[in-house]
């Protein structure tokens, strides 16, 4: 059987590639004052307000994360100060990867460029790109674009930097609110999804799933 050999092999970074460890954040600010039923329930307010945060006008993420804590700290009755929002914001340049990505990604580039349109900021995203142990041919950000997934305008950016069109990558993510669906409407009909337990399957969406990054090299026949 012939497998389709994209231009570019796209990805989402956080939480597809990087160990995304807000909720782990959330658990050293406020732990002490939530018991565990409450803190799941604050970990899933967090969640929600940082996706509706990126699905109004592009802002600086200090200002999506800072933003997302302040309105669950008001909804579940906790105080919130500015300083832990800045250092749920300066953690995230420190998160590496999941164990299963540096081996498949480094395989996989060998024969495919690598690319990633991240919800990022340009100062943010180096660090973490340099502990994914593969070359990245673009690391393109929702800062440059002017738009956070899962706006169309991310996805055009990146379609349009690379000068190619949906028909020429496969997507991969762990997301279908952030990524998988846009790629959908946008006619991507390459899409991987790697379930990560961050949301539920919905075969709808026609993707390959994979358990991790380990498996992507042989979505590919490599």
């Amino acid at each position: 059987m012939d497998r389709f050999r994209p231009k570019y092999v796209t990805f989402d970074t956080h939480g597809t590639l990087i160990n995304f460890q807000m909720a782990e954040a959330a658990r050293d600010l406020y732990g002490h004052a939530l018991d565990e039923l409450r803190m799941v329930e604050f970990i899933r307010n967090f969640q929600g307000y940082r996706f509706d945060e990126v699905m109004q006008d592009w802002k600086p993420y200090a200002d999506v994360v800072h933003n997302a804590l302040e309105r669950a700290c008001h909804r579940n009755g906790l105080t919130f100060r500015s300083e832990d929002a800045l250092m749920v914001y300066n953690r995230i340049p420190t998160w590496g990867p999941h164990a299963d990505v540096p081996a498949g990604l480094a395989k996989l580039a060998k024969e495919i460029p690598l690319v990633t349109i991240t919800n990022s900021m340009k100062v943010q995203i180096p660090s973490n790109i340099a502990k994914l142990g593969a070359p990245f041919h673009a690391v393109l950000t929702a800062e440059e674009a002017g738009a956070y997934k899962p706006h169309f305008k991310a996805f055009e950016y990146m379609l349009d930097t690379l000068g190619c069109g949906p028909e020429d990558i496969t997507h991969v993510s762990s997301s279908f609110r952030h990524d998988l669906m846009s790629a959908y409407d946008l006619g991507i009909k390459s899409k991987v999804w790697v379930n990560r337990g961050h949301e539920p399957a919905n075969p709808f969406y026609e993707y390959t799933e994979i358990p991790d990054i380990s498996q992507l090299p042989g979505v590919f026949g490599i």
